[in-house]
Parts: C-alpha cells; structure tokens; sequence
C-alpha cells in the first residue's frame, strides 16, 4: 500500500511515534461502559492500530479521500464502519443513536470547531481523548483564574471534566508542526441541564471573555440586569475569575434582569 501523503490544507501532520499512540488509546476509559468509539481522522492508522486492540467497536471518519482509500485497504474488517465525510457537518444521529466516545489526533487548523461540535453532540458523547494543539489543550483545562481560561474553557467545563495528559514535542510526526501538542482528556460529568436558560448561558460566557480586561459590569452592559443586582460585587471581576458556577448564576440574573424589564 503507497502511504498517504500529509496535506498541508488539512492541517495533517501524521504522528509517527507508536507508543505516544498507544497511550493515547490507552487513555480512552470506557467511562459509562461505552464501548463505541469514532476516531477523527485517522489518516494512516497509526493510532487505529492501538484502538483496534483494545477491542473497541471502532468508526473512523477523515475528510481525506487517500486516507479514506488507505483505511478501506488496511482494515477490510472495518468496511462500513470507515466514514468519508466532515466530522464539523456531520450528522452522526442515525450511526450513533446511543452513546459514543471520541478519540483521534485532531487537525490544528479546526480543533476548536471540533469541540463546538462536541458540545452540540453532549447528550451522546461520554468522552473524548485527543492530542491537539498544546496551547489549545491547555486552554480547554484550564481552572479559572488563569490566562489560558477562555469562552472554551467554561463551555467544555460545564459538561465535561477535563484533565491535560501529556504533552507530545514535534519532531514525533511528519511533518513536524510548528507547535507543541498535547493530550487531554474530557469525561462527561453528571450534569444533564444547566439550572439556567442555556443559550443565555452561552452568550453570557462570549460577551464576558469578549474584552478579557473589562470587568463583567462593562463586559456584561448590553445584556439587561435587575437593579437590585448592579451592585453585586461578581460585577467587578474579570470574566476568567469565575467558574461554571459563578457564570450560571451570573446567567439567572440577567434572566431575572429580563423578567423586571
């Protein structure tokens, strides 16, 4: 079989050190007593061969067309469970009627469009061990309080919880990006609704980190709130001091906010 080569527009860089790999699927808990995975661009299978022993029910979808081809070649076994498509547009709905995980080397260029789409896929999705971009793998883990804590942080907070691995240097994958990579883990946690309105939730949380030096009293300005709240000392921190929590009852405020106005 000829090897696929990385395409710079997808943002592949093929990880070629095998037990960095196999780590990576070793970190894959099963949490819930789920056993179906789907692997985001496997590329040439180097982490697919790790999964596969695991004895995972295993899907793979890359967007690739010679990846897509490869895989077809190098596991006959797993036939219509290898899938041509864009995870970002995807629906997964009819393949994946009950829970999944996710696993997989994400590209760079849309990790963060792949963790939206996560979000969109919470009620199903139980857990996701990926490798991506360090800075970003940083963020996605990061407590409040701290400079890397962001809009991502909070919105992946609230359903999942999320521990940084390991880090990954470059000169493991061909080609070698230009950034360091790390591992995290996200586990569904127990929150089935948030105790708030949720697309309120989300806006919240985009306009607070929207001008991080702004305290949440002018960062919050266009959204309405009660009058006897105005005073609140919440209103005088920084969008990145407050955790999940703090943001949801920042969100019940502003929803009171609407109900006096």
């Amino acid at each position: 079989m000829e090897k696929v080569k990385p395409k710079k527009h997808l943002g592949q860089h093929f990880l070629t050190d095998l037990s960095i790999a196999e780590r990576i699927a070793q970190a894959v808990n099963g949490h819930r007593g789920v056993s179906k995975v789907l692997e985001i661009g496997p590329g040439m299978g180097v982490l697919t061969d790790f999964l596969l022993k695991r004895n995972l029910d295993l899907y793979l979808i890359d967007i690739d067309k010679e990846s897509i081809d490869y895989l077809h070649q190098k596991y006959p076994q797993l036939s219509d469970k290898i899938i041509e498509g864009d995870f970002l547009r995807y629906d997964f709905s009819q393949i994946f009627p009950e829970p999944y995980a996710i696993a997989g080397n994400f590209p760079y260029n849309i990790s963060s469009q792949i963790f939206f789409k996560v979000l969109e896929e919470k009620d199903r999705v139980t857990e996701v061990v990926c490798m991506l971009q360090k800075e970003v793998a940083q963020r996605i883990a990061s407590p409040k309080g701290n400079k890397d804590y962001g809009i991502l942080s909070v919105l992946l907070q609230a359903w999942f919880d999320i521990e940084y691995l390991f880090s990954v240097p470059p000169g493991v994958f061909n080609p070698p990006p230009k950034v360091n990579s790390g591992v995290i883990r996200l586990t569904r946690n127990q929150t089935d609704k948030l105790n708030c309105n949720e697309k309120l939730f989300k806006q919240v949380v985009k306009a607070g980190f929207g001008n991080r030096r702004k305290t949440l009293r002018n960062s919050l300005k266009s959204f309405q709130l009660a009058d006897e709240f105005k005073s609140n000392p919440i209103l005088d921190k920084r969008a990145e001091q407050l955790d999940v929590a703090e943001f949801v009852f920042l969100t019940q405020q502003i929803e009171k906010g609407r109900g006096t106005n």
